[in-house]
């Protein structure tokens, strides 16, 4: 296993991949906790079916103030922004919503597309730390008794081997943490996707519904 030693002899190799594996693992932390606790909704099958319940029948107040308890969830936000835009024509809904979608996408992909980078990153790095040891080891060998020739090359290629180690122990669960969350950010944009359908068809079956009011009460809040 990797030595304490090895670590304190070769830092200029072994520093950047201990960075690149911190910001990695601040990454996971942080998308972990966004996309499985803060984007989350409890119950968004009953949600949505208590969203298009009280868009068809008008009450377009009452669904407003329903997104009010989860205003952090993106689905939740497309929502309301559906609701705030439902009394104009319906190309303006259309395009509020696909404005909505995008922004929406971006921050559920946000900063996940780095862990695959610090991955490859933390690979090469051990790679040039494996290079680096073992012609360090060659050039001391060529130089040294023939006693000592065996010793220097078989600390010269344990330290080439930890390098590659130390690589692989980043790279490796980078790589594992990139595929979950890009199926769970996947995920999310399918759901907001039907969701936005879901929303166009209720606004369609409210008929003339007017949400005015509710529109000039957001912006005064």
């Amino acid at each position: 296993m990797m030595s304490f030693e090895f670590l304190r002899n070769n830092l200029m190799h072994v520093a950047p991949i201990l960075i690149a594996g911190v910001l990695a693992a601040a990454i996971m932390i942080e998308r972990c906790r966004t996309l499985f606790v803060k984007y989350a909704l409890k119950n968004p099958t009953q949600f949505l079916d208590q969203i298009t319940n009280f868009t068809i029948q008008g009450k377009l107040k009452e669904a407003v103030t329903l997104c009010g308890e989860a205003p952090q969830v993106p689905l939740v936000e497309l929502v309301k922004g559906a609701l705030l835009r439902a009394h104009e024509p319906e190309e303006f809904v259309l395009g509020r919503m696909e404005i909505l979608l995008g922004e929406m996408s971006q921050r559920i992909q946000k900063r996940t597309s780095y862990l695959a980078t610090l991955a490859n990153v933390s690979t090469l790095l051990g790679l040039l730390g494996t290079i680096a040891g073992l012609i360090q080891s060659f050039e001391a060998v060529a130089h040294a008794d023939a006693q000592q020739k065996a010793a220097l090359l078989a600390n010269g290629i344990s330290t080439a081997m930890n390098a590659t180690l130390l690589g692989l122990a980043v790279a490796i669960p980078c790589m594992v943490a990139f595929s979950f969350l890009v199926n769970r950010s996947n995920f999310l944009i399918k759901q907001l996707e039907g969701t936005a359908l879901q929303m166009i068809d209720a606004i369609r079956r409210s008929g003339t519904s007017s949400v005015e009011s509710v529109v000039s009460e957001e912006k005064a809040s």
